[in-house]
């Protein structure tokens, strides 16, 4: 049996996929919208299962680095699974902030926090360097996806967590803000760049049903993200120069809440014609919870942006918008478990 189990381990380390780490975010994020709107009896149990999670794949993640380091390095310096390892920054503050949020723990969120923003500080560069100085590089039309949106999910997920700790620094909060401030508008410059050459890569070049992924659906994530961020910055954020800025960060909240609402149809419409006119066979892949976040952070953000400027017309959204987080979460988590099951079927034989 421990045989079995280690077994197991290993090549579920050895094959780990590097953005797997969405699954934290996608638990975590739809554990805090139960909550939001009033479903403990979801998001707690989500919580507890979320810290598993993150448990397990550290342990697959620290295995991986030491038993297969060369294939993480070649995942590392691959355009288009790279930038996946960037769910370890998101994933860590996401969980942070249900320490926060559902038990008032902040001990353990500042831990995860300072863990996140050296992941961040880690990864955005070594991301950079590494597929700046390859030689060998992809075209842009094999070499882009919807994951390359993590650059700004991870960035604004420095914020999000950091802005529910600004009283922590208390000393120093004018600094502190400003920082988050910094990277609420760095994880912006991110968005905006990248979501020109995604949408270049849309229009002219051929798409397959393959390349349609659920990664692509972090188009919306990362913009709700950042309304969160944003909305975290007007709701805990009390420097003085907060007060100059505050109609800037309002109307630039607004602006990338109102792009991913924008997003949300046209990707269920690019979802129907992989799946419904292309046939493309619905099957379990990690890349599916790239879909449970966006879902889910959408919820959240609408919730605490509608708070933040109290437009309460806006709390009907993620009323409803919370059971398509759910089903989306609930559909994966149940492949995921479906595959796991046949794992082990195969490893008895």
């Amino acid at each position: 049996m421990w045989n079995r189990i280690t077994s197991l381990v290993q090549n579920g380390a050895r094959d780990l996929f590097p953005a797997y780490f969405a699954l934290v975010m996608a638990t975590g994020i739809v554990s805090i919208a139960c909550h939001l709107l009033a479903m403990d009896f979801l998001a707690f149990p989500l919580f507890y299962l979320n810290q598993f999670f993150y448990f397990v794949l550290w342990i697959l993640t620290l295995t991986r680095l030491i038993r297969h380091s060369s294939r993480l390095l070649d995942d590392l310096s691959n355009h288009r699974l790279g930038v996946g390892f960037l769910t370890l920054v998101a994933g860590t503050n996401v969980l942070g902030s249900q320490f926060v949020i559902l038990t008032s723990n902040q001990s353990i969120a500042l831990v995860l926090w300072i863990l996140g923003l050296a992941l961040w500080l880690f990864l955005i560069y070594a991301l950079f360097v590494i597929l700046t100085v390859k030689e060998q590089k992809p075209s842009l039309e094999s070499g882009i996806n919807g994951a390359w949106m993590l650059f700004t999910v991870s960035t604004q997920s420095v914020v999000v967590l950091g802005m529910l700790l600004v009283a922590r620094f208390a000393p120093y909060e004018e600094m502190f803000t400003f920082a988050m401030l910094g990277f609420y508008l760095l994880g912006c410059m991110f968005y905006i760049l990248i979501i020109s050459l995604i949408v270049y890569r849309f229009m002219f070049f051929k798409i397959e049903a393959d390349e349609m992924s659920p990664p692509y659906w972090i188009n919306v994530g990362a913009v709700a993200i950042t309304t969160l961020a944003g909305a975290n910055i007007l709701l805990n954020g009390n420097a003085p120069f907060l007060d100059q800025l505050t109609p800037f960060i309002k109307g630039f909240t607004l602006f990338f809440w109102t792009t991913g609402t924008w997003w949300i149809p046209l990707l269920f419409l690019f979802g129907a014609w992989r799946h419904i006119y292309k046939r493309y066979p619905l099957t379990y892949h990690p890349v599916y919870w790239g879909m449970g976040f966006p879902m889910g952070m959408y919820t959240v953000s609408t919730f605490q942006l509608a708070k933040a400027m109290k437009l309460d017309f806006l709390l009907l959204i993620p009323k409803y918008f919370i059971y398509i987080a759910l089903i989306a979460w609930l559909s994966t988590a149940v492949g995921l478990a479906y595959q796991l099951a046949k794992s082990v079927v195969l490893e008895r034989r």
